[in-house]
This record gives structure tokens, C-alpha cells and sequence, in this order.
């Protein structure tokens, strides 16, 4: 299980702050970046999914496929991460 996955697992019994700590400690985010795009716990556990399949230690086809199944549910979190990235 990856690191993304554990916390994402966790993540009822985690508040929000700590959420987003844990999220900081594994990108390149800061806290207050993640806090300011990803407000609420919802948007943050999404962001955590989406992280989740792109550090999957799986090849590109694979995680591609992961994408389109999930693509719903983390849609929101790309567009916010492409925004800040354009």
C-alpha cells in the first residue's frame, strides 16, 4: 500500500488541519496552498485519490485507466492543480 493510500485510508478519523499536513509532507504543496485550493476535507481526500493513482507503482496505461475510472471523482482536483501550474 503507498504512502497516499495510508493516509487516505485514515482519513475519517483525520481532521482537516491534519489532513492537510499529511498531504504537505508528501508534495510540494505547502499547507496554506493546500488549504487555499482544497478547503474542505472532501476536496482534500479527492486531492489524496488523484495523488494516489499518479505515484501508483504502476505503468502509464495503467494509470491512465485509473483516471478514467475515477476521473468523477477527481476531476475537480486536476483543475485546480492545472490552474496553479498554467
Amino acid at each position: 500500500m503507498g504512502r497516499f493510500a495510508e493516509i487516505l485510508k485514515g482519513t475519517s478519523e483525520q481532521t482537516n488541519a491534519e489532513l492537510s499536513s499529511d498531504i504537505a509532507s508528501l508534495t510540494t504543496l505547502k499547507e496554506s496552498q493546500i488549504n487555499s485550493l482544497f478547503p474542505t476535507k472532501p476536496e482534500k481526500e479527492k486531492l489524496l485519490k488523484l495523488l494516489e493513482i499518479v505515484n501508483a507503482a504502476t505503468d502509464e496505461n495503467k494509470k491512465i485507466l485509473q483516471l478514467k475510472s475515477n476521473i468523477d471523482e477527481v476531476a475537480g482536483a486536476v483543475l485546480k492543480l492545472v490552474k496553479v501550474l498554467a
